[in-house]
């Protein structure tokens, strides 16, 4: 995946939209920009590091920025967003993150943890294997961590697999499953309902309530995967 490039000049917010009583979305774009969501995530950096009274979470989307208050706030909670962010694009963000990590998430491509590989690759007119060598060549960035915890969508997918969703969507995906649709690539933290197409699956635990961090991936994070074989997979899978 090309690195973002940064933009020349802050974007303005689309809308500042309520999320409940207690939560605002402050929107800057509806579809997928990388260099947008870079700048969201240094943003986000931003409105952390100003620990704002009344602000409890400060979550990183796709497009824009979601502020979630205590609730004991007694403000008004969009024009608190508003003028948060306002302020923060007033000071200036940071360049980079402090720290980027970079992560090898091990992926078995085998034919009983990629149910939709063969589906994908008559779609794309590629041969499985070369699905699997493909989503191992590319470098990823986590866009945004939603719809469930510890779900991180990865960005950088190769523009040869960017298949829709799948037309009927599963009720529950195996927990490790690595999924692609479109221009991502996610992988399911745990047993969950999903339509993107499965062509592999990790053995490490995704998400864990118990550890000190949860989830294994954090928004920023840079991904590498790496192709393993059956026998890997199961000793990798009983750490």
């Amino acid at each position: 995946m090309r690195c973002p490039i940064p933009l020349a000049r802050p974007p303005k917010p689309l809308d500042v939209l309520p999320l409940g009583d207690l939560a605002a979305y402050v929107e800057f774009s509806r579809t997928l920009d990388l260099e947008v969501n870079a700048f969201v995530q240094r943003l986000a950096a931003a409105v952390h590091a100003r620990a704002a009274p009344g602000v409890r979470d400060v979550v990183p989307a796709l497009g824009g920025l979601a502020l979630h208050f205590d609730p004991a706030f007694e403000g008004n909670v969009l024009a608190a967003a508003a003028a948060l962010v306002e302020s923060c694009l007033e000071g200036g963000l940071p360049e980079k993150p402090d720290l980027i990590r970079t992560l090898e998430v091990p992926v078995c491509y085998a034919a009983e943890f990629a149910p939709d590989i063969d589906d994908v690759a008559k779609k794309v007119n590629l041969p499985a294997e070369e699905i699997a060598a493909r989503h191992c060549a590319g470098d990823y960035r986590v866009l945004m961590i939603g719809f469930a915890p510890g779900h991180a969508y990865m960005g950088g997918l190769d523009a040869r697999l960017a298949v829709p969703r799948r037309a009927t969507p599963r009720a529950a995906v195996p927990a490790g499953s690595v999924g692609i649709a479109n221009q991502q690539t996610v992988i399911y933290p745990y047993a969950i309902s999903g339509g993107w197409s499965v062509i592999g699956r990790t053995p490490l635990t995704v998400f864990d309530a118990m550890r000190q961090e949860p989830s294994l991936f954090a928004t920023g994070d840079r991904i590498r995967f790496r192709a393993i074989g059956r026998e890997e997979f199961s000793r990798l899978a009983k750490r």
